[in-house]
């Protein structure tokens, strides 16, 4: 009785464990050179795209109650990537720096896959680990972080995304007509300054100086430091590029998905510099099938910031009647997101639908439609 349940539930986790064939995968690629070395977007790109035309949506959910003890197969899953992602980021940086094979061309390929599968897998993973309790999945998270040079992230997402979402507080929030080659630049430096401007707010509230051990930012930066020591004493200058260039292609991975996130959709300014709670409809659903095993449900976004708590499996989704629904999975829309004219015209549309929708009664959406004009800040 208890080897059937254990094997029910391995299986009904098992989807989600497909994020792993990724791993022999780059490998293959690594030993095959030449073009083989875009197998890895193109797989989460186009593969998956085709698997949700093939697979359809996914709208039935888990009992949002269950335990973590019967979870454990899906928590697992986020914990062992870690480790995974580690050696395949260091064995490439050693293989690629030591065979001759590989040509630069060949070599820059492999590891904007690898900044594709860091990005794609790795920093959805530690989104995952960071919104847990425990001491021990919070730092599996930074050390993914560690590995594309985002730590502040965790700090950015926790005290300023979640807080702020939907407002001009929130510097990841994408403005009604806010092409994305915009909005990409704006968020580097604006989530660098509101993650350690909010560090900094914590440790005063203590009557802590920034300085004070306690800030995060100086565990994020030894790790920052010693990833990117080993990439120098495994691979010398060429490792160190290698890593760089996998670390940039992964924040531009998380940056796509957060912008199509919450692409102009706003909460209620209710005056006084307050605003209405964080409800599903201020992020964008999608329930494509395959693309959430993939990324582990984060296309169920409405949910995660209405209950921020719920693990993965456990994210519900919301129809149309609470939540504004994205026509097709993210490995779609991020692609679309990169032709501005595209996005707008698939997207814009549905914003305005969404404003008759959700608020009737506003009349005047000026204020909310740029990050160039926002609303009084709190």
């Amino acid at each position: 009785m208890i080897a059937a349940e254990t094997l029910s539930r391995w299986q009904s986790a098992l989807p989600f464990w497909v994020s792993f064939l990724l791993i022999p995968l780059i490998w293959i690629t690594a030993f095959a050179g030449g073009w083989w070395v875009l197998l890895v977007p193109l797989s989460t790109w186009w593969a998956f795209a085709l698997l949700d035309r093939l697979t359809g949506l996914e709208l039935g959910n888990a009992d949002p109650d269950t335990s973590d003890a019967t979870l454990r197969w899906y928590i697992l899953l986020t914990k062992a990537w870690v480790p995974a992602q580690f050696l395949t980021l260091y064995g490439l940086i050693w293989y690629a720096s030591h065979t001759d094979h590989l040509s630069s061309l060949s070599k820059i390929g492999l590891f904007f896959g690898m900044g594709v599968l860091s990005g794609t897998i790795g920093i959805n993973y530690s989104h995952e680990l960071m919104h847990q309790k425990g001491r021990l999945e919070r730092w599996l998270g930074d050390v993914l972080l560690a590995m594309v040079l985002y730590s502040h992230f965790r700090s950015e997402h926790l005290l300023v995304h979640h807080r702020y979402v939907g407002t001009p507080r929130d510097p990841v929030t994408a403005r009604y007509n806010e092409g994305f080659h915009r909005f990409y630049p704006r968020v580097l430096r604006q989530c660098l300054m509101s993650a350690f401007r909010a560090e900094k707010d914590k440790l005063a509230r203590k009557n802590r100086p920034w300085t004070d051990l306690a800030n995060p930012f100086w565990r994020y930066w030894a790790l920052q430091g010693g990833m990117l020591l080993l990439a120098f004493l495994i691979g010398g200058w060429s490792g160190l590029a290698l890593f760089l260039l996998q670390a940039g292609v992964a924040i531009w991975q998380l940056e796509l998905v957060n912008y199509v996130e919450h692409y102009g959709l706003t909460r209620k300014h209710l005056g006084d510099g307050k605003y209405e709670h964080v409800l599903p409809r201020h992020s964008w659903n999608a329930s494509q099938k395959a693309s959430n095993w993939l990324l582990i449900n984060l296309q169920r976004h409405s949910d995660h910031h209405y209950k921020p708590n719920r693990r993965f499996p456990l994210l519900q989704h919301h129809s149309e009647d609470t939540a504004p629904q994205l026509p097709f999975g993210y490995p779609v829309m991020t692609v679309a997101a990169m032709v501005p004219p595209l996005w707008r015209r698939v997207m814009n549309p549905r914003v305005r639908a969404w404003r008759r929708q959700y608020y009737p009664e506003v009349t005047d959406w000026a204020p909310y439609n740029a990050s160039r004009n926002p609303l009084p800040k709190a």
